[in-house]
């Protein structure tokens, strides 16, 4: 049996086995998470927490879904962590820095704390990928920025309002459309189906009840 420790969600006290996560130990107190839940597993970046240890008057980040409990921790969850989400069309932005500096002039504001690298569950290198955008050097932010996940956390703790995951996805896009040839063999499946060739196995999958679903999917060619 696991070792019993006192956590604080919302202000209340709780006893829970300190090996569970804090997803699971809000779970095992009896909260009914239906939302900021999503894979339970790190990816999809929808359970950032803000937690504080007693005594300590440092603010922390995590995710739910990976951040063991400690004792004494006190737990809050915010609807969504800063996301000021520009709008526009890839058709109508250039692949450069000046692009980047129009919708996002505030990562010229850095003042290299590297609270984003620190807070980001990914172990991304936040900070870097925010330099190489200030460069304009776009194959190096998307490469740094790959992995993450758009939880927001880095966003939550920098002092400058930077935010970085908006940023990377940017440039991700910019660099995929304008600067990464296009693949042949991607390029030969959209033209087939633009001419209707997986028109009928669609339909199918469309018309297909539940269990005929679950009996195309568990059956499936999956390339090795």
């Amino acid at each position: 049996m696991a070792e019993k420790i006192e956590i604080y969600i919302m202000g209340k006290k709780y006893k829970v086995p300190e090996t569970l996560t804090i997803m699971d130990a809000m779970e095992y107190a009896g909260y009914h998470i239906k939302r900021g839940c999503g894979c339970r597993s790190g990816f999809c970046g929808a359970c950032g927490t803000v937690f504080r240890i007693a005594g300590d008057k440092e603010l922390k980040v995590g995710l739910a879904c990976q951040t063991k409990v400690e004792d004494q921790m006190y737990l809050a969850q915010l609807p969504f962590f800063p996301a000021s989400k520009p709008t526009y069309s890839l058709e109508e932005l250039a692949s450069e820095l000046d692009t980047i500096s129009y919708y996002f002039p505030e990562i010229f504001r850095c003042v290299g704390c590297n609270s984003c690298t620190k807070a980001c569950p990914q172990g991304l290198n936040v900070m870097q990928y925010i330099a190489y955008a200030q460069r304009g050097d776009f194959e190096k932010c998307a490469e740094e920025s790959f992995d993450c996940i758009a939880c927001g956390l880095c966003a939550s703790r920098c002092p400058a309002n930077i935010i970085h995951y908006q940023v990377g996805l940017m440039v991700r896009r910019l660099y995929s459309k304008y600067e990464i040839p296009e693949a042949d063999h991607v390029q030969k499946r959209v033209a087939e189906i633009n001419n209707g060739r997986y028109d009928q196995e669609m339909k199918k999958l469309i018309n297909a009840d539940i269990d005929e679903l679950k009996d195309i999917y568990n059956n499936r060619n999956i390339s090795s």
